[in-house]
């Protein structure tokens, strides 16, 4: 797809940083990376056609952190919502800024950043995907350590079905992928040692191809990609 303004959230290392520079390869579109880490992203975005700044989801000057950098682009047409937090810890060990941490950015800072975007989509509408974990998905395999990080997951799970139903009258669509094991740096956080079948280039490359076919087929859907357990 040519000419679509994009904005990756999460994008300095692993899916978010490949999802930025292959939406980038179309020299027409414009991509636009959101992240707290702002050295990484100076280091591997390089091309004319991204944009990157800083943001960070667990704040409450949120909207105003987007405004600054999205500010220029008054028209939306993809987002993706790939920011992740892992806390990696027993149940009982965990401390509530172990869970408020997963939830803000997770779960909650991914809400908040949506209000932000939507209405710069709505004359035009567009495709937002969120990017969870096949933890949070209903009826997988389930693992000791990760309450925290699957449960605020499993938040915008939700957060899909209730926004298609809410918007399913205008433009805009909206579906989640809950991913399974992908060479990350988060993926060694959660399975230390964990050989993962995929790349995060292998990834990339099946929620961009996701990104631009789906809408025409899907909206408010919760879909497992997951080859493996875990």
């Amino acid at each position: 797809m040519t000419n679509k303004v994009i904005v990756v959230v999460g994008s300095s290392r692993g899916i978010g940083r490949e999802l930025v520079l292959q939406f980038a390869q179309e020299k027409s579109n414009t991509v636009i990376a959101l992240s707290r880490n702002i050295d990484a992203m100076d280091l591997a975005f390089k091309a004319e056609n991204i944009h990157f700044g800083y943001i960070d989801l667990t704040s409450k000057k949120l909207h105003e952190e987007m405004d600054a950098v999205l500010n220029a682009f008054p028209k939306i047409d993809v987002v993706i919502n790939n920011a992740g937090r892992l806390v990696n810890k027993a149940f009982l060990e965990l401390t509530r800024d172990d869970i408020d941490a997963c939830y803000q950015t997770n779960a909650i800072g991914v809400m908040h950043a949506t209000q932000y975007v939507v209405p710069r989509m709505l004359e035009n509408g567009g495709h937002i995907v969120n990017i969870s974990t096949i933890g949070a998905f209903q009826g997988s395999v389930k693992f000791p350590g990760l309450s925290a990080y699957s449960t605020s997951k499993a938040g915008i799970t939700s957060f899909t079905e209730l926004f298609a139903e809410e918007y399913k009258d205008t433009k805009i669509k909206m579906n989640c992928l809950c991913l399974g094991a992908v060479q990350t740096e988060m993926l060694e956080e959660a399975f230390p040692g964990l050989k993962a079948p995929v790349s995060p280039a292998e990834m990339a490359e099946y929620i961009v191809d996701f990104t631009f076919n789906a809408p025409q087929y899907f909206n408010g859907k919760i879909l497992p990609v997951s080859s493996t357990t875990p």
